[in-house]
Order: C-alpha cells, then structure tokens, then sequence
C-alpha cells in the first residue's frame, strides 16, 4: 500500500494530520521533518514563503480530499495560519465539519 494511503480511510486525528503536514512540509522545504513541530511559526522558524504554503495547501487539497470529498482551504482563512499548529488545528475542523455534514 501506498505511504500516502496507509492511514485507515476513517477520521484522521491531530496526530494523523500533523503527520502529514510534517512529510510534505518537510519535502517542499528541503528541511528535517524534526523541525516541523506544532509550535514552528511558518515565516520564522522555518522560512517558508507564501509559496511554500501555497504548495502545502495544494499537496493537503489533494490528498484530504480523497478522504472527504469536497476538502479545501477557504483562501480567507490562510492569513490566520502562522503556525503548524493554526494549520493542523484548521484542517482537523474542517474535516469534523465534513463528517457532521
């Protein structure tokens, strides 16, 4: 099976989540996935770019919404996302509210 789909197609947790932004941050920043914890500021600790983020959000549209159908980033929303914790805190509410709805 896959790396990208060895998690249970259930609901993924903090953990589940923080995990996969850790390995596809991590790629796009050329960086340790040590460095990638919840309390890493994107621009200060670990330099990523509006770019970099936009790839980001891109990789998680991608593999998120071959869990939940529909998964997506508002672009309103990005600008609240300082740390790798906003961004897990963030994805695992929108996938609650898509297994609610």
């Amino acid at each position: 099976m896959p790396a990208e789909t060895h998690m249970e197609r259930g609901q993924l947790g903090p953990d589940d989540v923080l995990a996969l932004i850790r390995e596809h941050l991590a790629d796009i920043l050329e960086i340790d996935e040590s460095r990638i914890v919840r309390d890493a500021s994107f621009a200060d600790d670990l330099s990523a770019d509006s770019l970099a983020l936009i790839e980001l959000v891109e990789v998680l549209e991608q593999e998120l919404g071959e869990r939940t159908v529909g998964f997506s980033f508002d672009d309103e929303d990005l600008a609240d996302l300082e740390t790798v914790g906003d961004a897990v805190d963030y994805v695992v509410a929108r996938l609650n509210a898509g297994a609610d709805s």
